[in-house]
């Protein structure tokens, strides 16, 4: 196993009638619970399965063999040839790329705006710099929008969770975590915003729900969804989706949303764990299908990690200020230069100090359930 999910299980590779490459697809970009299986490893042929690609290779008459071809860290096989075709799935945010254009941009507009004199560069310097915050927010502005989009799927059935008394839950697990249920996929939502979509139809489409239930006290303890090919596919913890005030109501609107069979089995935890799950093959997606401790969270959705980069609070400060002086010139290019460094300044240190006081105050505080 590599050390990211995206380059565990292989890559499938479309070749042409003279062997040359014509397309790589990682198997972890297509596998909905790729960064929730925790410790279970999967097979490249059942990875094949539950994407959907095997399928897919069969309709179009592809014959298909599985090569022990070693994969590279980019998750595309290490042929040796250097060359690399177009890939379906890109697995960052492409954020380099204007990054470079504007410290590069800020560099040289700066220089040649010392050693000619020409003042206009200077704010052509600033204004580069001022590209990266203002990406930033842009990036967090359209997200934002996106997510309200939600409400336009008038065909749907949400489940929110419905935590038991004293669980511990922060106001956002309840606001972002989700369950629903559209006529030809179930998407499940966890705290951290992350979307995985699972089929209602074809052979690894949702087929069944099963109640784990303590074989000694007779406990719910947390549900599993199962495929056609009676694997678990997701682990949702009871206490924290089913077992407060409106849990049942909740328990039922999934089930009749679903309209497949309910059963109950009885499940043995480990002695001495702490919690239930632990020794569960979907543990990991247990613990991300339940409230995260604040910190945690913050090391994951605080601005400067999910958006930008860690370096940026400093370097783009520090390079901005080398034109604060222009807010005490009277001339028009450097006073703009200076006022755009300003800008700068206030939109990387104040958004992101702004993000994280709301999180520290609002968001991940532990709250009644609601």
């Amino acid at each position: 196993m590599q050390k990211r999910p995206e380059d565990r299980w292989g890559v499938l590779v479309f070749k042409g009638d003279d062997g040359q490459d014509l397309l790589h697809v990682p198997l972890a970009g297509w596998l909905p619970e790729a960064r929730c299986l925790g410790a279970l490893d999967l097979r490249p042929h059942k990875c094949l399965d539950r994407t959907g690609l095997r399928q897919l290779v069969k309709r179009l008459g592809i014959p298909l063999e599985e090569s022990p071809e070693p994969v590279t860290a980019s998750g595309v096989p290490d042929d040796g040839r250097g060359s690399r075709p177009y890939r379906v799935v890109h697995t960052g945010f492409p954020r380099g790329c204007t990054k470079g254009i504007s410290l590069f941009g800020w560099l040289i507009a700066f220089v040649i705006g010392f050693a000619t004199e020409n003042f206009w560069a200077l704010t052509v310097a600033a204004g580069a710099l001022f590209l990266l915050p203002a990406g930033d927010a842009s990036v967090r502005a359209r997200g934002w929008w996106c997510s309200r989009q939600h409400a336009r799927f008038v065909d749907k059935t949400e489940i929110r969770p419905s935590p038991a008394a004293g669980s511990g839950v922060t106001r956002r697990f309840l606001r972002t975590a989700a369950v629903r249920v559209y006529s030809r996929d179930v998407v499940l939502t966890n705290a951290l915003g992350e979307e995985r979509w699972l089929g209602r139809a074809g052979a690894h489409g949702v087929a069944r729900l099963v109640r784990l239930v303590d074989a000694a006290t007779g406990e719910s303890l947390g549900v599993e969804v199962w495929d056609r090919q009676g694997e678990v596919r997701a682990l949702l913890p009871w206490r924290f989706w089913f077992a407060g005030p409106l849990g049942s109501e909740s328990w039922t609107a999934l089930t009749e949303a679903l309209k497949v069979p309910v059963s109950d089995e009885k499940y043995r935890r480990r002695r001495n764990a702490q919690h239930w799950w632990e020794g569960h093959a979907l543990a990991g997606d247990a613990r991300r299908m339940s409230p995260i401790e604040g910190r945690a969270v913050r090391r994951e959705v605080a601005w400067y990690s999910s958006v930008a980069g860690a370096d940026e609070p400093v370097v783009i400060p520090f390079f901005s200020a080398w034109l604060l002086f222009g807010l005490m010139s009277d001339k028009v290019p450097v006073f703009l230069a200076g006022l755009l460094s300003a800008l700068t300044i206030v939109l990387s240190l104040g958004l992101a100090t702004v993000s994280a006081l709301v999180s520290r105050i609002s968001y991940d505080r532990t709250v009644q359930a609601e």
